[in-house]
């Protein structure tokens, strides 16, 4: 019986490299279609709760874990020697930024030697993880068939892009379509026929570049519209128009536009990060990616501007930034989620420490920050009417569910509002100034 035979009858192990916000909701699907999966991770606090069955990540409740361990589904290890065991191998594992904002794609160089010392014939490896296009062709296959077997012949190799949206409850996993493309056509064959047992078909693509290049026009096209209505945001500040109310207005055309929203910068694994790994990649070939650099300057310079508003606020009420205290609500990347990830909110806390400020924050999903980009270790503050009464400003950087706003702008001597959180408060307006 051949790979593709065995998927369709349900009769392979699928093993997760990698198990954060991707890693760990694509196996739970696995997993509730009756694939048996093992969870790898370096973490080994991480294994332990999963073995435990207990998760570590808000939006996946431990109570849809549980079973599936308990069941024997899911199994979690840091032992990757385990990895021979396995029919198919997902790697999920971070793509960052190094320090020149140029691609490091050092966990995914690891994690494919990892594969290859324990690559066996007849296994299906995907990676997920986003990154420019040939990475699966130029990075992963030849540190594959390093190891003597040959891709499209005694293994299969694909890409198929993560299209996670935590936070966003009408998607999941198990619903969003999934692209793949193969690195040659059996390859694309083999992990289409795996993804459909669990996923939503997507389509297969021709290729593994072609499927990493979707995914990097998904990203930079939010990221290029974003920026074009942060930049917006700056010339309508300084002409006194709203930029909240604009784009409500122009949201009641029934064709033509797009809502896009400003903020204080971009935050999430994704949109911050990707489009720089595509324009890195458009030097090899000479070609100008200027779109994607504007706009990655317009976005990274909003915590400056954001601070630059709370500052002439204070001003207004002759108060330096410098010993003001400054409390700040909402630590996420977005609304409802417990991740920090290149969140805007870390920036402006260390752009308003840096300053002098006496800097504290309030978030219901993350009770702790410290972050390899931050100088500061922070824990969430309650959000009492005294605590609120001494602060010099409230910051809003992360519009929250959770928050009842009028019940914080009623509390505040001031409020920078950066979100458009407090449009529905009537009481205290003029404490707010939009950020």
């Amino acid at each position: 019986m051949n790979l593709i035979q065995r998927i369709e009858n349900r009769k392979v192990k699928v093993g997760g490299l990698g198990m954060g916000y991707v890693g760990l909701p694509l196996v739970r699907e696995f997993c509730k279609a009756g694939l048996n999966v093992i969870g790898f991770d370096i973490d080994r606090a991480k294994v332990e709760q999963l073995s435990a069955g207990r998760s570590y990540i808000e939006h996946i409740p431990s109570e849809t874990i549980g079973p599936l361990v308990r069941s024997g589904l899911l199994e979690a290890t840091a032992d990757f020697t385990r990895l021979a065991e396995t029919d198919a191998i997902i790697m999920c594992v971070p793509t960052p930024l190094d320090n020149l904002r140029q691609p490091d794609l050092t966990a995914v160089r690891d994690t494919t030697k990892t594969i290859a010392a324990n690559l066996r014939r007849g296994q299906l490896v995907i990676l997920e993880s986003t990154t420019y296009p040939g990475t699966t062709e130029e990075e992963c296959r030849p540190i594959l068939e390093a190891s003597g077997h040959k891709c499209g012949v005694d293994f299969f190799l694909a890409f198929s892009p993560e299209r996670e949206d935590p936070g966003t409850p009408q998607y999941s996993a198990g619903n969003i379509p999934k692209v793949v493309g193969g690195c040659d056509p059996e390859s694309t064959r083999v992990a289409a026929a795996l993804y459909r047992q669990v996923l939503v078909e997507g389509g297969e693509v021709s290729s593994s570049q072609v499927a990493a290049a979707c995914k990097i026009l998904e990203n930079i096209y939010r990221c290029v519209n974003i920026a074009l209505v942060n930049e917006l945001k700056l010339l309508f500040d300084k002409m006194g128009i709203d930029i909240w109310e604009v784009i409500r207005a122009a949201s009641t055309k029934p064709f033509g536009f797009q809502a896009f929203y400003p903020g204080p910068g971009l935050g999430g694994h994704c949109i911050p990060i990707d489009p720089f790994y595509l324009s890195w990649k458009a030097r090899e070939y000479g070609q100008p990616t200027r779109f994607i650099e504007l706009a990655g300057e317009v976005n990274a310079a909003m915590p400056e501007y954001v601070v630059s508003r709370l500052t002439a606020a204070l001003n207004k009420q002759r108060k330096p930034l410098n010993g003001s205290k400054i409390c700040i609500a909402g630590m996420a990347y977005k609304k409802d989620v417990d991740d920090i990830r290149e969140s805007p909110a870390v920036a402006l806390a260390n752009l308003l420490h840096q300053a002098g400020a006496a800097v504290t924050y309030n978030d219901p999903h993350i009770p702790r920050v410290k972050t390899r980009h931050s100088t500061l270790e922070l824990q969430s503050v309650e959000l009492t009417e005294q605590f609120l009464q001494e602060q010099d400003c409230l910051l809003i950087a992360t519009d929250h569910s959770a928050y009842d706003y009028a019940r914080l702008v009623r509390h505040s001597q001031l409020v920078v509002d950066t979100r458009d959180a407090t449009k529905n408060v009537t009481e205290g307006r003029e404490k707010i100034v939009k950020g």
